[in-house]
């Protein structure tokens, strides 16, 4: 599928989005439109997988198979291979065509049955490998809102017609050789991000810092053995590493629910077998769920300054990710907090890469504390990139990357990027671009000195420096302003005075001569 293609099919979907757009607030209808092309999507991977069993068989369309043996075969097969099971009466195809069916002796009311196979789907997974990974995921479809309009009928017309316009789209899932429809989902993330407000940090990271992210942690590699998100929210960072290297399995853990719906969502979406990924609901820090795994590549973008128990929570005190600091991260701001998780579980031949405010550089007090137990006692901080303002949704502030290795190539010295000025005027965002990433990641992995832009620096300066790591103490990008003559200033005014009044004069003669008023 070209480019163009590509384009059009965003289009497409952001167009049927709209459909439901005045009717409620971006988060709310995300969840529906996002919904639903999941659902169309897990039926059009049905229908491709049973025709593709019915080869052999005398009827080789799925929608025409009636047969109770022939259904339970498919099923099996389908829950062993797709982790869910549609029956042809529950693919989006029939449901799209009954909503709008135009006869006076076909009911085209579908709001039931919708809803009976949402559930149905879930349903099927119960007691197999797939149960966790699509148990209740279609939860926030609540199809009974009355967002979607103030009767029966109003919702049902506008669903149906939702429907209508997506069963006419192809989503080219036969076309191995493009990730078509997860492309187009993620730009639909996007779009919705953009106009969520301060809600959008909690499911997306911006495209261009999320490449930074998975380059910096694959660099050197062409596989990885699994790679980890703490606070995954939609599984765009995840899912990044994936277009970078081949990943064999991806974990990560989302408090928000309706997020992590999300993430699983996108996951399977993007052609993730269920075996293949592990995504679970819960609170990182006070109840990680992956806590004896270690990982090859982590990558986040954590709340920034969130609340977190710290002190009030006894148990965080002996906890082995927190205890070996010396003081807990501040209740009020749990960045520190998330970045020893990360580092407890990364694996020794691991790199991280992790988006945090950029007050965790400079700090004092406890953050100060736990900031040189990193650099003197662990040794394990690679890179502190600093981006620029205002080019995350739902905030403004200046933000960096902090890089982390137990085994670290270069480990007498810490490389620091002044990227803040590198960025273009979006509307009122700024934004990263292609050239721009390309750049921090090229000094990033051939770690240069450059003039007002990056510097390694040895251990023992940060030492001098109380471990402070403000980036414009080892990165000058102090511009030296001209040097003004006060003279040649004075002399040059006094001859425009001159220069005035000469004029002044030559227009009060022609005025003199004309007999009218001079305009002075």
């Amino acid at each position: 599928m070209s480019e163009e293609q590509k384009k059009l099919l965003e289009q497409q979907l952001w167009n049927i989005a709209n459909e439901l757009r005045g009717k409620m607030d971006a988060d709310e209808f995300r969840d529906y439109i996002l919904g639903f092309i999941f659902y169309k999507y897990l039926s059009e991977k049905q229908s491709i997988f049973a025709n593709n069993l019915l080869e052999t068989e005398t009827i080789k369309d799925y929608l025409k198979v009636t047969d109770v043996d022939d259904l339970q075969a498919i099923k099996e097969e389908s829950l062993l291979k797709l982790g869910y099971f549609l029956k042809p009466n529950e693919l989006f195809s029939s449901i799209a065509k009954k909503g709008n069916a135009n006869t006076e002796n076909e009911s085209n009311f579908i709001l039931e049955d919708l809803q009976s196979i949402l559930v149905s789907i879930e349903q099927s997974t119960m007691g197999t490998e797939s149960e966790d990974d699509f148990n209740k995921l279609f939860e926030d479809l609540d199809l009974s809102s009355t967002k979607l309009g103030r009767t029966t009928e109003a919702r049902n017309s506008l669903i149906a017609k939702v429907l209508f316009h997506l069963d006419k789209i192809d989503f080219a899932l036969q076309d191995t050789d493009a990730d078509v429809l997860g492309d187009a989902y993620e730009y639909l993330i996007a779009q919705f991000a953009s106009g969520a407000g301060k809600k959008a940090g909690e499911f997306y990271t911006p495209q261009q810092v999320s490449k930074i992210l998975a380059k910096i942690v694959t660099t050197g590699k062409k596989r990885l053995k699994n790679v980890y998100d703490p606070t995954c929210g939609s599984g765009s960072l995840l899912l990044r590493v994936k277009r970078e290297v081949e990943v064999d399995e991806f974990f990560g853990q989302e408090l928000n629910r309706t997020t992590y719906n999300l993430a699983r969502m996108n996951m399977i979406l993007h052609d993730v077998h269920y075996r293949n990924f592990d995504i679970k609901q819960e609170d990182t820090l006070e109840n990680p769920q992956h806590i004896d795994q270690r990982f090859e590549a982590i990558v986040a973008n954590p709340p920034f300054s969130a609340n977190w128990k710290g002190k009030e929570n006894p148990l965080n005190e002996n906890d082995e990710r927190f205890s070996q600091y010396g003081k807990l991260a501040p209740s009020s701001k749990a960045d520190f907090a998330f970045v020893q998780h990360m580092l407890y579980q990364l694996a020794d031949n691991g790199t991280m890469a992790c988006v945090l405010p950029h007050g965790v550089l400079f700090r004092g007090s406890a953050e100060a504390t736990i900031r040189e137990y990193l650099i003197k006692e662990l040794n394990c901080l690679d890179a502190v990139i600093g981006l620029p303002a205002n080019i995350f949704y739902g905030t403004g502030i200046p933000t960096c990357i902090l890089v982390l290795s137990k085994c670290r190539k270069n480990d007498d010295n810490v490389l620091f990027i002044d990227a803040s000025q590198g960025f273009d005027k979006d509307g009122n965002k700024n934004k990263l671009t292609d050239e721009h990433v390309e750049t921090i990641v090229k000094t990033y992995t051939e770690r240069t000195n450059k003039d007002k832009y990056s510097k390694v620096v040895p251990l023992a300066d940060i030492e001098k420096n109380d471990y402070n790591l403000n980036i414009p103490r080892y990165v000058d990008t102090f511009e030296e302003v001209a040097s003004i003559d006060i003279d040649a200033i004075a002399t040059e005014l006094h001859d425009l005075d001159l220069a005035i009044a000469n004029t002044n004069a030559t227009i009060a003669d022609f005025c003199k001569q004309l007999n009218i008023k001079t305009p002075f």
